[in-house]
């Protein structure tokens, strides 16, 4: 559920080869900053350049050489829209949401969200590319498409009871095999295997590994975001592997709405890739569990939410967006590093 970044850019000329509508051209110049307004931001780093993809018209990008100073570039990745997201999201332009990037198999992969605010008849995209220090990101298509919930003629519910938008990629350490988690409100998050062309494998059906609540209970305070997404607020999965758990963080609550956002990050963990996933106390987030990671204080951040796991030079590292209390609920990146208890819960420094 993502609404449109404070950073906000038009788009340029042509470098993404795909069958595409018209490019949109940028009228601004590069610029560094140490507290970059982002949204739904992830990173990833080739050669001696950390670079981060975020929510932005075609995704934005920035780069940087150290983690504290960031360059936030002028042209986007996609300056050219693949044909195949109209067609499929109707009412998508060139807003693109939450990416996730990985490298596997010797290329980068790159997946982003097409959708529009609060209904779930999304897609998710693919690129790749051999390296992020330029050249054409190559369009791969559509990885998984879901069609609107919504009552046909005879009150009958049809489409998709899950919203595929907010991907994430990740590799079963077992077999080599990668994973694609994804997810936002109806019935929360789901994981399905993809096959070696980084799309959903032959005969595999998504599945849900977890819920805000229990599927029994029923909260009584509407969306206030949303009249057709209901009130299963959970969204943004990201799994990150440390110490032989797969550990799931997911956003609770809601996003978007500035300094009266409350978002949220919860954490679980599993010994294999589809899960279960397990919070401290053994309750399955499949059914509404979860622990508490980080929450606003109030003080320097109204909320926190949409993150993203890294090891970067033996240091474990959590990104996100937080809304930021002193700046009138701007969306700016948060980074910290994460330590470990006894047990193996992850902990924010």
């Amino acid at each position: 559920m993502k609404r449109t970044v404070f950073l906000t850019m038009t788009l340029a000329a042509v470098s993404l080869a795909a069958t595409a509508q018209g490019p949109r051209r940028f009228q601004r110049e590069a610029f560094t900053t140490e507290t970059p307004m982002v949204h739904d931001p992830v990173m990833a780093r080739d050669g001696d350049t950390y670079y981060i993809y975020a929510t932005g018209n075609g995704i934005q990008q920035m780069t940087s050489k150290d983690r504290r100073t960031w360059t936030v570039l002028p042209q986007p990745v996609m300056t050219v829209m693949p044909g195949w997201t109209t067609d499929s999201v109707p009412g998508f332009g060139t807003h693109v949401w939450a990416p996730d990037v990985i490298h596997w198999n010797g290329r980068w992969w790159l997946a982003y969200s097409c959708s529009t605010f609060g209904r779930n008849g999304s897609a998710i995209g693919l690129l790749s590319n051999r390296t992020l220090r330029g050249g054409v990101w190559r369009d791969e298509g559509c990885i998984v498409t879901s069609h609107e919930r919504k009552r046909d003629a005879n009150g009958r519910m049809t489409g998709d009871n899950w919203n595929a938008i907010d991907p994430n990629f990740v590799i079963d350490d077992q077999t080599g095999t990668p994973w694609l988690t994804w997810g936002s409100f109806w019935d929360g998050i789901q994981i399905a295997r993809l096959d070696s062309s980084m799309h959903i494998a032959k005969g595999e059906q998504p599945r849900t590994i977890a819920r805000r609540y229990d599927p029994d209970y029923k909260p009584t305070e509407p969306n206030p975001t949303s009249k057709f997404a209901g009130t299963n607020a959970i969204e943004a999965p990201f799994i990150f592997k440390h110490g032989g758990w797969y550990y799931l963080f997911v956003s609770w609550d809601y996003c978007c709405r500035g300094a009266k956002s409350n978002y949220r990050v919860a954490v679980g963990r599993s010994k294999t890739v589809g899960g279960p996933y397990l919070d401290r106390q053994g309750r399955d987030m499949g059914k509404g569990g979860g622990t508490l990671f980080l929450e606003g204080d109030k003080q320097q951040w109204e909320a926190a939410g949409h993150c993203a796991a890294y090891t970067f030079d033996g240091e474990d590292v959590f990104i996100c967006h937080g809304y930021s209390a002193t700046q009138n609920g701007a969306a700016m990146l948060i980074q910290r590093n994460i330590t470990w208890t006894a047990d193996g819960w992850p902990e924010l420094k």
